[in-house]
């Protein structure tokens, strides 16, 4: 089968880069990219991919992967297009936007303090929304980069909490193509891990806590300043590069702690350095490879266990060339 004969059911590019799609810019090209704008073409895509004998790859907010340069003979399905953010109907737990209902009850955010999201809606964007309706539980996002679905299939959050708090359902597409809506007491989430498989999130309903607009906007502009203060937010990075160790193994230490420990902030290979502000960030300067990002972050595991004895686990996600 040649790819150049294929149409697609959804919005597809051939060849397409996927570098600026990315927070660490860097990567190579994807043999096709496919753009669905809602759930069911997110389904659709996923369903057609896998019938055409291509094992789909979704990209989300790209902000904590790093992909490797060249091209990638597979098909990548982008969430970006699928931006909703709604509340629901009353005495509804529907994901259908409202604008699609014949009668609209509007619902006060105190009485169903509950938000409708599909996969592609930022986590910024979330947290701004339900600043702005007076509902607390997301100001732990602040500042966090992504998107709402790969902040639920990884747990995005920090110390003040993480994602899967706010959680009442989520949307997931099963790998063989079914559309499930899982309840919050059917999942397992641990820390950096949404504990969904293979499953895809389509989207979720959140439920938040009512409180006055002022003193939900007040605790996400002191998250942010803490996080700005910390952390190398200008530059072109994947996030924290590795997962923080069980702290009976690591002596309390963080992750960005031990790197710190072992002389490593400053480090560089190529065009890719480990941040001075924060151990535990990978910054491409400007031009890295991938190759000189995912040695530089060898060279700081395989220095940490020397010094340490802490096999240090990766937080990112990496995309390798494969054959599909």
């Amino acid at each position: 089968m040649t790819t150049s004969s294929l149409n697609w059911p959804v919005a597809a590019l051939r060849d397409a880069e996927l570098r600026d799609r990315t927070y660490m810019r860097v990567g190579g090209r994807a043999r096709w990219l496919l753009e669905p704008a809602t759930p069911e073409e997110l389904q659709l895509a996923i369903v057609t991919a896998r019938e055409r004998g291509f094992v789909p790859r979704i990209l989300g907010g790209g902000c904590n992967m790093i992909i490797e340069d060249g091209l990638h003979d597979c098909v990548v399905i982008t969430t970006d297009r699928m931006k909703r953010c709604f509340r629901p109907v009353r005495g509804s737990a529907s994901f259908e936007e409202e604008s699609q209902r014949s009668e609209l009850v509007h619902v006060p955010p105190a009485e169903d303090p509950r938000l409708v999201v599909w996969a592609g809606t930022t986590l910024q964007k979330l947290c701004s929304t339900a600043t702005e309706l007076g509902l607390s539980g997301m100001e732990c996002l602040a500042g966090v980069p992504g998107q709402l679905g790969g902040g639920v299939a990884m747990n995005a959050g920090g110390r003040y909490g993480e994602m899967w708090d706010s959680v009442e359902v989520v949307r997931v597409i099963e790998p063989d193509g079914r559309m499930l809506d899982l309840p919050r007491a059917e999942c397992t989430p641990r820390y950096r891990n949404g504990g969904l498989g293979e499953r895809v999130v389509a989207g979720a309903i959140l439920r938040l806590v009512p409180q006055t607009r002022a003193e939900v906007r007040e605790r996400a502009k002191q998250y942010l300043l803490e996080k700005n203060a910390v952390q190398p937010v200008m530059e072109w990075s994947a996030g924290c590069v590795f997962k923080n160790p069980d702290k009976q193994r690591s002596g309390g230490l963080s992750a960005g702690q031990l790197v710190e420990r072992c002389g490593l902030k400053g480090r560089e290979r190529g065009d890719a350095y480990v941040s001075p502000q924060h151990g535990n960030f990978v910054i491409n300067r400007a031009h890295a490879s991938s190759d000189d990002i995912l040695g530089l972050i060898e060279e700081v595991r395989a220095e940490v266990a020397s010094q340490t004895g802490v096999e240090l686990e990766l937080e990112v996600k990496v995309w390798r060339r494969e054959p599909r």
